[in-house]
């Protein structure tokens, strides 16, 4: 990082407050007939309306629309296991996002645990607080126990984000790439460089919406994950398959789309021109993805390109997914986000980027030619105002139809 730009976030954190995020009042408390309602006496009919019936407590808490953001601190962003402290401005970055883009209420909750089974018992004491729970760097394979235990323990959405944030964006470029290179999802040929949390999800995800298992490859650290392997965990154990490929180049050889969740540069140009005609590359590793954009042009041009990174076109951002997910959840009190939503808004999104793009928008971006659907343009941008209505309100519909809803109509003030 610059220097410019290491003064400027520092700057940014401190000033004119320290952090990003505060808790202001929605209710006047300017005379003392505000205060005893507020508080005591008033506070305690509300008590005893939720302790009657606690379905009351989304019409008299905030609980309808307020989201935990809760991390141990263990994989942050491409920083690594800098602790729950450390991890405190970007888990304070999330709730921003949550409020700027779907108007979602949060506390940023660090715990100070790598203990999975200690953390899952940590969030099930503190969960009665929230309308949902949204995971946040957290590092595998124990973010993977973390999520489905406290989903089977609890009542209301939990979202590990850089799990499934990051497959919904994915999957929805690809499919428009794939469009675009006029290749089928169900006969390419896929390789995955990163066996974590966003690796693993967005590979499961692949095959729900018609991936070939037999033709994805599964990279790691110690190559292609295969079924001779004896040194695999259960989540890589089910994207072992048979093959003598046992390196990333011999994976990436007649290969249609790569897709790297890994780390920087590891992706040569000689492994770009070994992939198959029109390929696709999703290089996502931020901030330097696993090929630079200028030295893959350098080589090809038949191909279509995501990063992670907002100077580039096509920006796999799970900012365009996470607030929008909870907002469909939390409007219809969804009890859990699952298969039928996550698909809901792969869908939404990838057809929100087939639309005409807005006029405000493209003002912004000043790339008119390039917020037409295309090569350059397959997700939306993240400033697009239709992603609220569009992705939340197909996640809503999908939670309604899927018998997840606890209550069956959408909140117009928010979807619609």
């Amino acid at each position: 990082m610059t220097d410019e730009l290491h003064k400027a976030a520092l700057k940014y954190h401190s000033y004119p407050i320290p952090g990003k995020i505060s808790v202001t009042p929605t209710k006047p408390t300017t005379t003392q007939n505000d205060l005893s309602l507020c508080y005591t006496p008033g506070v305690a009919i509300p008590v005893k309306e939720i302790e009657r019936d606690p379905r009351t407590a989304y019409q008299y808490t905030s609980i309808g629309n307020l989201v935990a953001v809760i991390t141990n601190g263990t994989a942050v962003l491409g920083l690594g296991n800098v602790g729950a402290l450390a991890s405190k401005p970007v888990m304070e970055g999330k709730g921003v996002l949550f409020k700027r883009f779907a108007d979602i209420d949060v506390f940023d909750i660090e715990v100070d645990c790598e203990d999975p089974h200690a953390f899952i018992d940590t969030v099930t004491y503190i969960a009665p607080t929230f309308g949902g729970i949204n995971l946040e760097d957290i590092k595998a394979p124990e973010c993977f126990l973390i999520e489905k235990a406290l989903q089977a323990r609890l009542n209301i959405p939990v979202f590990h984000d850089d799990q499934h944030g990051t497959a919904i964006v994915a999957a929805a470029g690809l499919l428009n790439a794939l469009e675009l290179q006029n290749k089928n999802l169900s006969q390419v040929k896929i390789v995955c460089a990163g066996a974590g949390a966003a690796g693993i999800a967005t590979m499961q995800l692949l095959l729900k919406l018609g991936a070939n298992r037999e033709q994805l490859y599964m990279v790691d650290r110690s190559g292609v994950i295969h079924s001779e392997r004896d040194d695999l965990n259960s989540y890589k154990q089910e994207f072992a398959i048979k093959t003598p490929k046992r390196t990333l180049t011999e994976a990436l050889t007649g290969a249609d789309v790569f897709i790297g969740v890994s780390g920087p540069g590891i992706m040569t140009q000689e492994m770009l021109r070994a992939m198959a005609p029109r390929p696709i590359v999703f290089a996502l590793s931020n901030p330097v993805p696993e090929i630079m954009p200028e030295l893959a042009h350098a080589v090809r041009d038949d191909f279509i390109m995501a990063t992670g990174r907002s100077d580039f076109p096509n920006q796999v951002n799970n900012a365009l997914c996470f607030p929008y997910i909870f907002r469909g959840a939390l409007d219809v009190r969804a009890k859990c986000i699952n298969e039928e939503m996550q698909l809901a808004a792969v869908h939404a999104i990838k057809d929100l980027a087939r639309e005409e793009t807005p006029q405000e928008v493209i003002d912004v971006y000043h790339l008119e030619a390039d917020l037409k659907f295309g090569p350059t343009y397959i997700l939306p941008k993240l400033i697009d105002p239709r992603l609220k209505e569009k992705v939340a309100g197909a996640v809503a519909r999908a939670a309604i139809s899927s018998g997840v809803a606890q209550v069956d109509n959408v909140d117009v003030r928010h979807t619609s």
